[in-house]
């Protein structure tokens, strides 16, 4: 039943929710080689810190999404959140860098549980009409985060020291928690998830296409940009004010990249995602030749955060085509694999540059994304169909519910 009022506090609480949630999860790639330094391990071991969250986010999705379904979803958001703030806290007073990994364990499964239950209560808390202007306000954490969020962390952390940042983001969660509760109504939940359902659409082409180009795109992303600070310390020689800068232009550029994406991608999917791979396959192989100066790394890193802002939404579309009967499904399913991906990208890269340098690390991205476009390019069926898609933009402009995931039936073609 549609609500009979509108909660735009509600959507800000969740938004901000999602806002505090994407900074701590990124908050390590611009205090990493300080964090790395107070504790003596190598930049690509504190790369975990990227790592573990996003392995755990990809297993907590569909895990606490199934165990919370006939759970209120008010104490679930609450009780994730409380979590979160554990977390950051916990990073603040580390003695060893252990705990540090504790602490991003605890902020994986925030990640993966919040993100699959929240991100979908818009259409809960306003009226059917404005369902879709607050689902895009939700979804505005995630550039916001990266645009406001880690700059000023860094900043932060560069005026007071890492683990004061750490501790400003334990504040900041604990004040959007009480607003959180003091304004998100009691929603008991109306559908689940079953992961039967997630079974069945794994074991289809549409979603297998989804989820291999997912992974090379943000592989490649992930695998270059979780270093970028160390490349830019290191091959720009950029100081602390000139990288918290570089970041902020990336974020800017992720916020441009996101409405541009948003825009076209249901029209021209396939081109979207196309065009945003070979963006980031430039950037990323020009960075250790035009990055060495303070007006070409800043230049590359534009370029790079209009394409990646592109990715998210061009991904989630495909797995929305690919299972179009169930979308909390297809958003378990996104959130999943795509943060799996975060961290293995992370890793990778932490690996090559441990035994290689930042600009190597560069190279190997930006051939992973160059690959991604060969993918896109020779895919057959190409992706969501321009009539599918645009269906599915005009039902969530009307603010249409989604049918019910048990109502899902496996399959769907690209």
């Amino acid at each position: 039943m549609p609500p009979t009022t509108t909660r735009w506090p509600a959507v800000v609480s969740v938004t901000l929710g999602l806002f505090v949630i994407v900074t701590t999860e990124i908050l390590p790639i611009g205090l990493l080689t300080s964090i790395g330094a107070d504790f003596t391990v190598s930049d690509g071991t504190a790369g975990l810190m990227m790592t573990l969250p996003g392995f755990l986010a990809a297993v907590s999705a569909p895990l606490v999404t199934a165990a919370t379904a006939r759970t209120d979803r008010r104490p679930v958001l609450g009780a994730l959140l409380l979590t979160l703030t554990a977390a950051d806290f916990l990073a603040a007073v580390a003695t060893d860098f252990r705990l540090i990994l504790v602490s991003r364990v605890l902020v994986g499964i925030t990640i993966g549980g919040f993100w699959s239950v929240g991100s979908g209560l818009a259409e809960r808390l306003v009226r059917p009409a404005s369902a879709g202007r607050a689902t895009a306000v939700i979804f505005s954490a995630v550039p916001l985060g990266s645009v406001l969020g880690v700059p000023a962390g860094t900043f932060v952390g560069d005026l007071a020291g890492w683990r004061t940042a750490f501790a400003a983001m334990g504040a900041l969660t604990a004040a959007v928690l009480v607003m959180l509760l003091l304004t998100v109504p009691s929603l008991p939940p109306v559908r689940t998830v079953r992961l039967a359902v997630l079974g069945r659409a794994l074991r289809g082409r549409p979603v297998l296409l989804a989820l291999l180009l997912t992974f090379l795109v943000v592989l490649a992303h992930f695998g270059t940009y979780t270093y970028v600070t160390p490349f830019l310390e290191q091959v720009t020689h950029a100081g602390d004010v000139a990288v918290t800068a570089c970041l902020l232009l990336y974020g800017a550029a992720g916020i441009l990249g996101n409405f541009l994406a948003g825009s076209r991608v249901s029209r021209r999917p396939r081109l979207v995602l196309g065009l945003a791979a070979g963006l980031i396959a430039t950037a990323a192989l020009l960075l250790p030749v035009l990055g060495r100066s303070t007006a070409g790394a800043p230049a590359l890193l534009i370029v790079w955060g209009v394409a990646y802002g592109a990715v998210p939404v061009a991904s989630q579309t495909w797995f929305a085509k690919a299972v179009p009967h169930a979308p909390e499904a297809a958003s378990v399913l996104f959130t999943a694999s795509f943060q799996a991906t975060f961290s293995a990208g992370a890793l990778a890269g932490g690996a090559v540059l441990d035994r290689t340098s930042p600009s190597a690390v560069m190279v190997a991205g930006g051939c992973v994304a160059a690959l991604t476009v060969l993918v896109v390019t020779l895919a057959p069926g190409g992706g969501p169909s321009r009539r599918s898609t645009a269906a599915t933009a005009a039902a969530a402009r009307r603010g249409n519910p989604p049918l019910r995931a048990e109502e899902a039936r496996p399959g769907g073609t690209a």
